[in-house]
């Protein structure tokens, strides 16, 4: 694809009018080619607006489809001109957005010109040009609830593009109607899957359950600029979605980020789009979540036995079996509560990573 085949989404090229001509007077493209005294590989470059008309072609063109040579430069002129004029806040818009992990991870082709970036990127998103864009995505920013980190701060480009992913992806996830009661019910009983080893296991399995309560649960890597832990929104279907990036590649923070984000359906339904980071500012909607997460980790019967554990592999081991998670989140909720530093017993955590 080039400028001419992108530009279409909002400009008509001279090539549109030469179509429009040749199949008003029957004319193939091959006939089209002879008569212009080109190849036919020039006159279909010609007709997808690749190929800039010069004062030769024009009068060519006023002699096999009609009007003036003045009329088809200043086609050319006009269109060319226009072209520029929209890729301008494309490319713009372009810088933005993590282009090369997109193409990367394959959710966009590979492409190399500004135009065919720009048109690929408004096919993901779904959108018939940058100001439609920025119409429906900047509302949605405004309400996002995102832990700023006190060293980085994520793209909102890039978290835009992480969302409409998972949208894309969640669309073929088949999901019952969403069932709040049957959810809960579901959340006691995922908390088994963190006592599986594989990803290839436990992702599955968890989206099965879900889906079956009506969420959409959907695991796909964030892309540079986007660093979110976890994100919540209810799709246009009525179900909501629980979106994982998996960023620390640990057991602990993957399954705290789903409970995280389970709460954030339970408590807050349809209040608008979480989005979780690696940050230090706090609201209380994510102090609920946190509580929801660390109370159906572990319950509250067993708190007060928690905070007096043992603290060796052992006595880890004995207390996850009890609990019904797996060792690596208890020391996951140990570091979390403060109760061992961040540095301790991390051997008895499960940790992964991303096979792209």
């Amino acid at each position: 694809m080039s400028n001419a085949s992108f530009a279409p989404r909002w400009v008509s090229s001279p090539g549109n009018t030469i179509t429009e001509a040749l199949e008003r007077k029957g004319v193939s493209v091959r006939e089209f080619a002879r008569d212009l005294g080109t190849s036919e590989k020039d006159a279909r470059s010609l007709l997808n607006g690749v190929l800039t008309i010069n004062m030769d072609l024009a009068q060519n063109l006023a002699r096999v489809i009609g009007s003036t040579p003045a009329f088809w430069i200043r086609r050319e002129h006009l269109y060319r001109q226009e072209v520029e004029r929209l890729i301008e806040p494309g490319q713009r818009w372009l810088d933005d957005l993590p282009l090369s992990d997109m193409m990367r991870l394959g959710w966009i082709p590979r492409v190399t010109s500004a135009a065919d970036r720009v048109s690929a990127c408004l096919d993901f998103f779904d959108v018939s040009d940058v100001a439609n864009w920025h119409k429906k995505y900047n509302n949605t920013l405004n309400r996002i609830a995102f832990k700023t980190s006190n060293s980085f701060d994520s793209n909102p480009g890039a978290v835009t593009a992480w969302i409409r992913r998972a949208e894309i992806l969640a669309e073929d996830l088949e999901c019952s109607e969403w069932n709040e009661a049957k959810f809960l019910e579901t959340l006691q009983e995922i908390r088994e899957l963190t006592r599986l080893k594989s990803p290839s296991d436990f992702i599955p399995e968890l989206q099965r359950r879900c889906a079956a309560a009506g969420v959409a649960v959907v695991v796909t890597r964030a892309p540079t600029g986007c660093r979110a832990s976890g994100a919540t929104k209810f799709l246009g279907s009525g179900n909501p979605l629980i979106l994982l990036s998996f960023r620390h590649l640990s057991e602990d923070h993957f399954w705290f980020a789903f409970f995280h984000e389970a709460g954030h359906v339970v408590l807050h339904g349809k209040n608008g789009l979480f989005v979780e980071g690696a940050g230090t500012v706090s609201t209380p909607n994510e102090s609920e979540a946190n509580a929801f997460a660390e109370k159906t980790l572990i319950p509250d019967k067993y708190q007060s036995e928690l905070v007096s554990l043992t603290l060796n592999k052992l006595a880890i081991a004995r207390f996850a079996r009890k609990v019904g998670v797996s060792a690596g989140v208890v020391v996951g909720q140990l570091q979390h509560r403060g109760i061992i530093a961040h540095s301790r017993l991390n051997f008895l955590k499960r940790r992964f990573r991303w096979t792209i």
